[in-house]
């Protein structure tokens, strides 16, 4: 019955914001005003530098990356650099950012075969990233988006639980996430989009107290107007 209850007033709320398709452009617009210094947090200079910042990132945070990174792109510059210490040393230079054996295994590998196939580029297109050694779908969209041939949306925690809250999408699944989001944000922004999303997932959307007394989109999110009937809330606290 409870589940029920709240069901139909989260879905009265949606039906009060209006479909998604008529809130997503203004979503875009809205925020990319709120953050217009959206950007990625991880620190490069070359699509190389891009490439292994993001492999790097797996399982850590992005000042950690930069961290690690600051001395790690003086010493090795090119593919062929990754390959010519052995992998003790350079399991040592990233031990930092965690998870060091399996990533300096998966960034050997990816400069082998940037070097085998590549002519020591790194590719922009998602078949051919997902291809090298360590780089999933999310790491490939980062990639591709930020050397400006974004074919994707990227799905990162603070994205997928905003479009979940924006009911831009009722998919746990981060591939269908993104197809979901793919289908209704412009191309055009599809590279901002996310960036959009996490920064305003860390500076107002919080995953335990979200300020929606501050959130540029209140009058756009159902998720800020669902107050759950004191009835509800009670048999809530009762069953917790």
């Amino acid at each position: 019955m409870i589940a029920a209850v709240a069901r139909s007033y989260v879905q009265e709320a949606r039906r009060r914001v209006g479909p998604k398709r008529e809130r997503i452009r203004q979503i875009v617009e809205r925020l990319a005003v709120e953050h217009a210094d959206a950007a990625i947090a991880l620190r490069f200079r070359t699509p190389l530098e891009l490439l292994v910042a993001v492999m790097l990132s797996a399982q850590t945070t992005d000042a950690n990356v930069n961290r690690v990174t600051a001395a790690l792109f003086e010493k090795y510059r090119r593919p062929e650099d990754y390959l010519a210490v052995p992998q003790e040393e350079l399991e040592r230079d990233i031990f930092a950012t965690g998870f060091y054996r399996q990533k300096a295994r998966s960034l050997r590998g990816t400069m082998r075969m940037l070097l085998e196939e590549y002519d020591g580029e790194v590719p922009r297109t998602l078949p051919e990233l997902v291809r090298l050694p360590g780089v999933a779908r999310k790491t490939a969209n980062v990639v591709a988006a930020e050397l400006g041939h974004p074919q994707g949306i990227v799905v990162d925690t603070h994205v997928r639980r905003l479009s979940q809250r924006l009911g831009l999408t009722r998919q746990e699944d981060p591939v269908k996430i993104e197809r979901d989001l793919m289908r209704l944000v412009p191309r055009a922004d599809w590279a901002r989009f996310p960036h959009l999303l996490i920064w305003h997932g860390r500076r107002v959307c919080d995953a335990r107290r979200p300020r929606c007394e501050e959130c540029v989109l209140a009058d756009l999110c159902p998720s800020s107007r669902v107050r759950p009937p004191a009835g509800l809330a009670a048999a809530e606290r009762t069953l917790s």
